[in-house]
């Protein structure tokens, strides 16, 4: 089943949506602000997208430049800033089974489609 972790204020992520509609392809939305994905989820999504933890931070948000800008912390400590503050987690995030991908641009959902 192919899931996308969705935030329906972000345009990316409202056309990764209309993508994944247009395809006729079965999928999942997780609304990932109203229930963010728990420890062991992010960490399993960061394996699925072969990245390290810091490469699936939104640098531009507020929350970011305040709190975490400048800091080095370790890829737990990433993972645990995301899991308190899910706004932090880039998007949209498209997964089917073992893989997964940021869908930006909206083309990188093929990757997954295919």
């Amino acid at each position: 089943m192919i899931q996308i972790y969705h935030n329906n204020r972000c345009t990316k992520s409202r056309q990764a949506l209309q993508e994944l509609e247009n395809s006729g392809k079965n999928f999942k939305v997780i609304y990932y602000l109203e229930t963010p994905p728990d420890q062991a989820q992010l960490k399993d999504l960061i394996k699925k997208l072969d990245i390290r933890p810091f490469e699936l931070i939104r640098k531009t948000e507020k929350i970011f430049i305040e709190n975490y800008k400048g800091k080095t912390l370790t890829d737990t400590e990433w993972v645990d800033a995301m899991v308190e503050h899910p706004i932090l987690i880039e998007r949209p995030i498209v997964v089917k089974g073992d893989k997964a991908v940021i869908a930006r641009p909206t083309e990188r959902i093929k990757e997954i489609l295919d």
